[in-house]
């Protein structure tokens, strides 16, 4: 191995390094920052029609986000939309905190939540591993479970289906936190806002999946 390759595979290592280190502080500011605004919008009360108004501008926002994210303003779009996906959650974790255990249910979900994401993090990038090969599968499973889903809300209304739906969407999302953080570390994405979006999203539907599949016995 000459010097040459030497140095390139160190200025790689080194860049790698620095993604992941600006990814995953930007990723805790934008859940704490998120969690500060679902915090607001629960003391607000907001109802069912303002959360899904807000989630559904997030994803505009999100839109906007990934385009501005080579450009310095993409780091105030991303807090417009982790803030606005935090706040979309109000009104669901307003329910669950008027069930039974309510709060120790939302409590055991985020800690679930950040044990399976960081062990798999701490996997993906310690192993340097290539998930790859599991980014079709995992699309092609979250437009199927997106798809019954809608079916499920509109025509069905089944309680059963819905946690068989969450169940696979928190399956979902354990094979993308492997898939997102291997193309930070194999140089899949070299973006630190865009993997922040990717990993974020990741986090918040685990923790949503795991809310509803915990809250399964006291939710009626």
């Amino acid at each position: 191995m000459n010097q040459q390759t030497l140095s390139g595979q160190q200025a790689t290592t080194m860049e790698t390094n620095k993604l992941i280190k600006n990814t995953y502080m930007l990723l805790s500011m934008t859940l704490a920052f998120a969690a500060v605004m679902a915090g607001v919008a629960m003391a607000l009360n907001i109802g069912p029609f303002m959360s899904i108004g807000l989630s559904l501008g997030s994803i505009v926002v999100m839109m906007v986000t990934l385009k501005k994210a080579d450009n310095a303003s993409g780091l105030a779009w991303i807090f417009a939309f982790t803030g606005m996906q935090g706040a979309s959650l109000g009104y669901i974790l307003n329910h669950y905190v008027g069930l039974n255990n309510g709060p120790e249910l939302i409590m055991q979900a985020f800690g679930l939540t950040s044990v399976i994401f960081v062990s798999l993090s701490a996997y993906a990038i310690t192993t340097k591993k290539d998930f790859n090969f599991m980014g079709g599968f995992l699309f092609a499973g979250l437009l199927v479970v997106i798809g019954l889903s809608l079916i499920n809300m509109f025509f069905v209304n089944s309680g059963a289906m819905f946690m068989a739906l969450q169940a696979a969407v928190a399956m979902i999302m354990v094979g993308l936190i492997l898939y997102d953080t291997s193309r930070i570390v194999n140089g899949g994405e070299t973006n630190y806002i865009r993997t922040t979006i990717s990993l974020f999203l990741n986090f918040i539907n685990l923790f949503m999946a795991l809310l509803h599949l915990l809250g399964m016995g006291n939710d009626d």
